[in-house]
């Protein structure tokens, strides 16, 4: 595990910049393309990577997740899914095209396997994530992104 806290480069504030905004202007259009407010209901599998959505018991709506990584509050660390080995592979999708977009590009915090937990860094690397893997739809509280195949 990366301990370094530190995360310096200068192009970092312009890919997530860009990165923010993507994310704001996909998620709403995901949103109202398929209408996925009001009184729907959702579910989703780590094991075969999906997700899916009803309303009134009728699916309208499937997608697939991809893992980007989780946090241990207990031991205070941040680990990317392309690292973690206790994951179905199913759920890593095209993960390590952030490791290598961070490689290429000097980004350090996106090919560290693991950083300490800082919430601030960890969910600006989750926001350049879902950037980089062209992610419809963002989920802060899953560690997921998701496109819609349905």
């Amino acid at each position: 595990m990366n301990d370094r806290s530190k995360h310096d480069h200068p192009g970092w504030e312009a890919v997530l910049d860009a990165a923010r905004e993507r994310a704001r202007s996909r998620q709403a259009l995901m949103v109202e393309r398929f209408g996925l407010s009001g009184d729907v209901r959702y579910e989703w599998s780590m094991d075969d990577a999906r997700i899916t959505w009803w309303r009134d018991a009728e699916v309208f709506l499937t997608g697939r997740l991809t893992m980007i990584g989780s946090v241990s509050l207990a031991q205070q660390t941040w680990l990317w899914s392309w690292a973690n080995e206790s994951l179905p592979s199913a759920v890593l999708g095209d993960i390590e095209r952030v490791r290598r977009f961070g490689e290429e590009n000097g980004f350090p915090v996106l090919p560290w396997p693991g950083f300490a937990y800082q919430p601030e860094l960890v969910a600006e690397a989750r926001l350049v994530a879902a950037s980089v893997l062209d992610a419809e739809g963002y989920g802060p509280s899953r560690r997921t992104t998701c496109n819609s195949t349905s």
